[in-house]
């Protein structure tokens, strides 16, 4: 993407599986965040990060959610190992023992999955950042802007794999989110649009926002 909006077709790749299925989806109720694992020195510019993100789209952020208290939940660890280690994890998590190996063996440096209204929009998330590597070496308050990024909407596996969600902007020691997906994330939470869609066609009005927001 080298514009501000993404253009029909990157819009669509951004929400289209490995399989080829088109699927959107965005939170309907406002997002109660809460932070595990986290040094306390970086607990403030992660959540005001978080913000921003939701700001940017438009949304909400609550202290509690009525129905789930915390309906985002962010765990920090060093190993994956540690899952298994937490009362309840396999509760929370499905096919914990099998999931595990594989997130072990994959190097993986995070994992995420959502639950869902009866309309498809996003319930609840939850996020497991291994912190190792790259991510390791983030500021806190870029890693709290890109996590959120990738929570608020239900990007495809592969939305990030060859470019970062974040920006540089000269003179400032803080990333930004990229144009592009700030336009983006308005336009998915426009009112009008469906909080959740398997139609591609979808990605032609959100594009076609997007590039609204700039005109």
């Amino acid at each position: 993407m080298q514009g501000l909006a993404p253009s029909p077709e990157e819009a669509e790749a951004l929400f289209t599986g490995p399989d080829g299925s088109f699927r959107f989806a965005r939170w309907s109720r406002p997002i109660a965040p809460v932070v595990f694992g986290a040094t306390d020195d970086s607990v403030a510019p992660l959540k005001a990060a978080m913000a921003t993100v939701v700001l940017a789209a438009n949304h909400r952020l609550a202290e509690t959610d009525p129905e789930l208290g915390a309906n985002l939940m962010i765990f920090f660890l060093t190993d994956w190992a540690e899952l298994a280690e937490v009362e309840n994890m396999d509760r929370l998590v499905p096919d914990l023992p099998a999931l595990l190996p594989r997130l072990k063996a994959e190097e993986a440096d995070q994992y995420r999955f959502f639950r869902f209204e009866e309309d498809g929009s996003i319930k609840a998330a939850f996020v497991f950042l291994r912190m190792t590597g790259a991510l390791a070496g983030m500021p806190a308050a870029d890693l709290g802007m890109e996590q959120m990024l990738k929570t608020m909407l239900l990007w495809a596996p592969g939305a990030f794999a060859g470019r970062s969600a974040l920006a540089r902007v000269e003179g400032r020691t803080e990333a930004v989110l990229r144009p592009d997906l700030t336009s983006l994330l308005r336009a998915a939470y426009d009112p009008v649009l469906p909080a959740a869609s398997q139609d591609p066609v979808l990605a032609m009005r959100l594009a076609a926002r997007a590039g609204q927001l700039f005109n």
